[in-house]
């Protein structure tokens, strides 16, 4: 199935939408503030990556908008967690 180009721009841009929102909520629940659109925007898309990772390894498939969420924020504060710990 081919997917149409107008709607890969649409998954390409919520994508981006959600990657900044988990960045921003995980910079929230680690310290308290947000760091910055592109900080927000690496955490959550870098915390997507690791949070799906982690959930397959788990057994669990992400199918919505709002499980890609979870599992962004949930990697998203896994790294801040790990780079408070190396300074």
């Amino acid at each position: 199935m081919q997917i149409s180009q107008d709607k890969q721009y649409y998954y390409m841009i919520g994508s981006i939408i959600i990657g900044i929102l988990a960045g921003y909520i995980a910079s929230k629940i680690q310290k308290g503030e947000g760091s910055g659109c592109l900080i927000n925007l690496f955490l959550g898309v870098l915390g997507g990556v690791i949070g799906n990772f982690l959930f397959s390894l788990a057994g669990f498939s992400i199918n919505s908008i709002v499980g890609e969420l979870i599992s962004s924020i949930v990697g998203a504060v896994l790294i801040l967690w790990i780079f408070s710990r190396l300074r």
